[in-house]
Parts: C-alpha cells; structure tokens; sequence
C-alpha cells in the first residue's frame, strides 16, 4: 500500500509553562482512526509495528507487532521515547495484559553487520509478525518507508507511534524489552554503560570504546570505528551491492 499524508495531530488543548507566560501544544493522543480505516476496507485483524535500536552501535534491532481490541488504550500511552523510563515499565506491565497478542523479533548485531539496517529490520519485523497468535490481514509501519514489502499488506505512517494506538503500543514493548535486554549485558562489559545508554551513543560508552574497542555486541560494519585508530581494523566492509550503505552516525 501507498504511504498515507500525515494526519492532522489530536490534541488536548494547551500546556501552561511553568511560569504561567508562555504555552506550548499538548502531546497528540493516539487514536484509532487507521486502524478503523483498514477494518473497514476489509482488514480482519490489524497489527501496529514500531522499531527500537535502530541508531544504536551496540546490541541487537527489535521490531515488536501488536494487535489491539479496540477498547480504550492504558492512560498516557504515546511514543515510548517521550515517556520516562518509570512510566514505560508501567505502561509496558499494563500493554502485556491489555493487548490481544504481541510479539518481538530482533536482528543481531552480526545480522545488521552482513546484511545491512534494511534488511535486518525486515527479517526482525517478520519473526515478529510470523509470532503473533494470529496472522495480521494488514500492517500499519511506523515511519515513510516500507521495509516489510510483500506478502504483508502495508500501511506507513509517520509519527504512526505518537498518532496510532497498535503502533504506540508496539513502541513502548519494544523499548521496554529491548532496555532490559541491554541492561542484562551491563555487569559483563563494565564502563560502557549498557544499562543507561542501551547500547546509543555516549560520553561514557565513547570512553569506554576507546579505551577498550568493541564488545561481541557492537556493530562492526558502523562508521563509530572509523574515529577509533586502535580498532579500526575490526571494522567489517560489506559488499555494497548487498544492502543500503553504512549509515553515518558521527
């Protein structure tokens, strides 16, 4: 399916600043107007995909699909990255029971290293949505640019994780997993700061790599070594024609 124009964003009045002088917009509330779209056209059970680790150098990419019932969503659901970590792990214990099936894939490092982002993301996407209890009849993908393809019937959406209720639900799963998975390496590579940083750039995880080089959970094929002389020899060159080209994070 073609990418849709972005909706007009649902919000709740205004925000007073701290000082009482100047306001701002409230945060849009996601809604259920996409997926209402598609059940009208004839989609039986519509599944919301959202992304996390994209832009990390370290750990794994993970997708998470959720199905929704249709009833009100948990109080404060939004995109995962405008929540505080408290909130997310609430959200997140709230999400598990409240949506009618959920599941995670991820990519690993080697996998984005061999194949390229692209890639990596759709193989994540689809163990994800090959999980779910039931087979999805269409996909609303966070963001403007099909990486799933065929057989899966896709709608893109952007900002699909601040606007659409399956999508803000997926964002905040995934985001939750995947810290926590991070946060489980952190004992085991002291410095680099995995439980804060989740594997994203940082002052101390960029000491660390400096100091020490990439872990077994670092992206060697990501131009980070390209600024780190001592390793730069582990840097991993893949064939150009196999994917999209290195993404410059620096």
């Amino acid at each position: 399916m073609e990418p849709s124009p972005r909706p007009p964003p649902t919000t709740l009045g205004r925000v007073t600043g701290q000082n009482g002088d100047e306001d701002r917009p409230a945060r849009p509330v996601p809604t259920y107007a996409i997926e209402e779209r598609l059940t009208a056209a004839g989609a039986a059970v519509v599944a919301g995909v959202d992304e996390v680790g994209r832009g990390a150098w370290a750990g794994p990419v993970m997708v998470c699909a959720a199905v929704t019932g249709g009833g009100p969503p948990p109080a404060g659901l939004t995109d995962s990255k405008l929540l505080t970590a408290k909130r997310r792990d609430a959200l997140e214990a709230e999400l598990a029971g409240w949506v009618t099936g959920h599941a995670i894939g991820a990519a690993s490092p080697e996998e984005i290293d061999e194949l390229g982002m692209t890639e990596a993301l759709r193989r994540a996407a689809c163990r994800a949505l090959e999980a779910l209890p039931v087979r999805p009849d269409a996909v609303i993908l966070d963001g403007a640019h099909d990486y799933l393809g065929a057989p899966w019937a896709v709608r893109c959406q952007v900002k699909a994780d601040l606007t659409c209720v399956s999508v803000a639900a997926a964002s905040v799963l995934a985001k939750v997993r995947r810290d926590a998975l991070m946060a489980e390496l952190d004992p085991a590579f002291p410095g680099y700061d995995f439980a804060v940083n989740a594997g994203y750039p940082s002052p101390a995880h960029q000491a660390a790599l400096a100091a020490h080089g990439p872990t077994p959970h670092h992206r060697l094929s990501w131009s980070y070594l390209d600024d780190l002389p001592a390793w730069r020899h582990l840097k991993k060159h893949r064939d150009p024609l196999a994917g999209e080209g290195q993404l410059s994070l620096l």
